[in-house]
């Protein structure tokens, strides 16, 4: 089995800027996808940010299961962690972002004005992994396209300032990931979310490890897309070769390689219904690495 592992140098390079800026910013809004909420974090933001406020946004809602998307935010409230789970493309994200901040950072605002400094706006870092959703959420912050956006890790090429509002300015920065991840199933989870480009993995493996997560929790949506029988899933059916049958209801003959691409494409899609692959109590589970 390959092992997935991705830090090429434009990554490394995009850190140490991201370092050197964080003393210009008040505030660091790190993206992380609301299907992964806990993996899309970047150990090593964690570590540059410091003591510096953080506020953490969970994209791409609309495709995550509501339900554990509401665990992740009671856990991350539970441990001191201020959260907001969005639509980016919502008409009142720039507000509900906006006053978070205020909330987040009144204390530094309100020493500020007893020291006579006149009202500024907050400067935010915000920063996530590849293709976590940060250029749509800053169009809509700023209400015009200034963030190029695609589908795919990347697309965001160098760090911009951009104007929210009187009182909000952006940092944009491109998507980094980090040197080496905890787990093959961390790499497998961010690898199925989109946030690694898809020429670097194994289509294979990502796909029998997204079929095991949907003949666990979303059977009813495999068996309807795919057009397959109760005995498909039955526990003697080896994963492999559930995916090789599919890949024949798909009309790709052998060529599971093709099939397991087009099946990570449609689940990232939301064509096999909302899903989170991981939820709060899996960190008191203490999950081991396959």
């Amino acid at each position: 089995m390959a092992t997935i592992q991705w830090f090429p140098g434009h990554m490394a390079k995009a850190l140490r800027q991201i370092k050197e800026q964080m003393p210009l910013v008040d505030i660091v809004f790190e993206l992380v996808d609301a299907r992964v909420p806990y993996s899309t974090q970047n150990p090593e933001i964690n570590r540059m940010a410091g003591d510096k406020p953080r506020l953490l946004i969970m994209t791409k809602t609309d495709l995550a299961d509501p339900t554990t998307t509401a665990h992740w935010i009671d856990y991350f409230e539970q441990n001191g962690q201020p959260v907001l789970a969005l639509d980016s493309r919502a008409h009142q994200v720039a507000k509900q972002v906006t006053v978070k901040a205020q909330q987040i950072l009144k204390d530094q605002l309100a020493a500020e004005r007893a020291k006579g400094m006149q009202k500024r706006a907050i400067r935010a870092m915000c920063v996530g992994v590849p293709n976590v959703g940060k250029s749509t959420l800053l169009n809509h912050l700023v209400k015009k396209n200034v963030a190029a956006t695609g589908n795919r890790p990347g697309v965001t090429t160098g760090q911009q300032w951009l104007r929210s509002s009187a009182d909000l300015e952006l940092l944009d920065t491109p998507g980094v990931l980090w040197p080496k991840f905890a787990t093959q199933t961390q790499a497998k989870m961010l690898a199925l979310s989109g946030a690694i480009k898809d020429s670097l993995y194994p289509k294979d493996d990502v796909a029998i490890f997204a079929l095991d997560y949907l003949r666990a929790h979303r059977t009813q949506e495999l068996m309807t897309r795919y057009r397959l029988s109760p005995a498909s899933l039955e526990d003697g059916v080896t994963t492999p070769d559930l995916l090789l049958e599919i890949t024949k209801k798909m009309g790709m003959k052998d060529d599971y390689d093709r099939a397991s691409e087009r099946l990570i494409f449609e689940m990232r899609r939301g064509k096999l219904g909302a899903f989170t692959l991981e939820d709060p109590t899996d960190l008191e589970a203490g999950d081991e690495d396959e």
